[in-house]
């Protein structure tokens, strides 16, 4: 994965560093928060494959509130474990 390092205005050379990229497999054993197509999913990530991300404790944030508090507003948790296509996810970050 290329980072723009240095960013500057257009027409202006930009320098790219190589960062390497885990992908979610980095956060694994941690509390991680899912942007999906339809739904935001939050729960502790507990296995990746090619096609699948497993949540324990997992659920769907129905509104979060604000990223700075320490919960979300709106959280329900399926009370089973939980799996999300990864094809689905448009981006990820640890969670709260």
């Amino acid at each position: 994965m290329k980072v723009v390092k240095n960013a500057v205005v257009k027409e202006k050379a930009v320098e790219t560093v190589d960062v390497e990229d885990k992908g979610l497999e980095e956060l694994l054993g941690k509390k991680v928060l899912l942007f999906c197509m339809n739904y935001f999913y939050a729960g502790v990530l507990v296995g990746v494959n090619e096609k699948t991300v497993l949540l324990q404790n997992g659920g769907i944030v129905y509104e979060t509130g604000a990223f700075s508090d320490g919960k979300w507003k709106d959280f329900q948790e399926v009370g089973k474990p939980l799996r999300v296509y990864i094809d689905k996810i448009e981006s990820y970050c640890e969670g709260k």
